[in-house]
């Protein structure tokens, strides 16, 4: 084999794995295009200072990188403008690869969402993956020239405009409705109680710690273990007590659903009642899920409080769930003359639940039966 064969081997390799990779990041974010919203708006609030102020374009900027990746990587698969799509990847890698590695150093948040919710990466994983997309980068540009265009500029046209429609189709579908792919622990037929627990194995081993037992006599302190601390000898006084790990046992896994915490507060008392077994344990309820009130489709409201009356007709619970404090969710009873009564809840968790504002979350014993954005449901 010549070099030439060899140089466009590695070209078409590279600029494959290359497209591939970037056209599975940016459609996992398009099928969920609010996850990648929150996930910058996470991180903007991680830098905080001047970057809050930046909140406001965290759509935009999400629209943004998502459409790039994807028709980005369908141009690099197909072969299309391999000369000017090898630097835009290049500026991408460049600018990603160092902004990794200062967020695998200062770890602001612990997943990077570079693959949405699909694929979990920690941030130290990120900084790898991009050290390798850097080098096949580097690759696909030093060996370019040994491979050539395949298609009429017309096809190239054709392709880049369709790789547009169809990004922007599913981005569109996606925040009208719902995401069509669900990847969060809350998807339809999931059911909540038994993603909280942990299986721990019986004979797990414990933590052992070393304790160290501080006494003092005569105005001298004297360090003893648990197997010669004086413990009949009253002359000695108790000061203090120390423990130090020596052997790590087994790590308890942190539950797919850790935070899901339901509360109802007493609008007369101020007591603040957990619910959260009584909605999971219920035969069936409903859930308008508002992660903000503040922020919620005020034009839905008249809809919620015909659904909320249409289910207390059947004999199903209705409840809406926020995130917001006391002072947003009284502006909304009186903007909306809500009915329902509110329960509070992480908003993080209300933006995992549904990725609508509001949404509906239909339960039976614990288990998700069904969830819509409420713009869609036909009364």
């Amino acid at each position: 084999m010549n070099s030439n064969k060899l140089y466009s081997i590695l070209c078409i390799v590279a600029r494959t794995l290359l497209g591939l990779t970037f056209i599975f990041s940016g459609f996992v974010k398009a099928v969920d295009p609010l996850g990648t919203v929150y996930k910058i708006e996470d991180y903007l609030n991680a830098f905080g200072g001047v970057f809050t102020t930046l909140l406001p374009l965290a759509t935009v900027a999400a629209i943004g990188l998502i459409t790039f990746e994807f028709v980005l990587g369908v141009l690099l698969t197909f072969n299309v403008w391999t000369k000017v799509t090898g630097w835009l990847a290049l500026a991408m890698m460049v600018v990603m690869t160092p902004l990794t590695l200062y967020l695998a150093i200062t770890n602001p948040i612990t997943d990077c969402g570079c693959f949405g919710d699909a694929v979990h990466l920690s941030n130290w994983a990120t900084f790898g993956k991009n050290i390798v997309l850097l080098v096949l980068v580097i690759v696909l540009l030093c060996t370019k020239k040994y491979v050539y265009g395949t298609w009429i500029p017309a096809i190239n046209v054709g392709i880049f405009v369709l790789s547009l429609c169809a990004v922007g189709g599913i981005m569109t579908y996606s925040l009208l409705h719902l995401p069509p792919m669900d990847f969060r622990p809350y998807k339809i037929g999931n059911n909540i109680p038994s993603l909280m627990e942990v299986d721990i194995p019986e004979d797990a081993p414990m933590d052992e710690y070393e304790y160290t037992f501080i006494y003092e006599k005569d105005g001298v302190q004297k360090e003893f273990t648990l197997d010669n601390y004086p413990k009949d000898d009253t002359t000695w006084v108790f000061v203090d007590q120390r423990s130090k790990l020596i052997k790590k046992g087994y790590e308890i896994p942190q539950p797919p659903v850790h935070d899901f915490v339901l509360t109802l507060t007493d609008p007369e008392t101020g007591d603040i009642y957990d619910m959260t077994d009584e909605i999971l344990e219920a035969e069936q309820i409903v859930l308008a899920v508002m992660y903000k009130v503040e922020k919620a489709d005020k034009r839905q409201a008249a809809k919620l409080n015909q659904l909320f009356r249409q289910y207390t007709r059947e004999g199903v619970p209705f409840y809406a769930v926020t995130g917001s404090g006391e002072r947003e969710v009284d502006i909304w009873r009186s903007e909306t003359g809500a009915e329902y009564p509110i329960l509070s809840c992480d908003g993080i968790t209300l933006k995992t639940i549904v990725r609508a504002n509001p949404g509906i979350v239909v339960l039976h014993s614990g288990t998700v039966a069904d969830k819509y954005n409420l713009r869609n449901k036909k009364l």
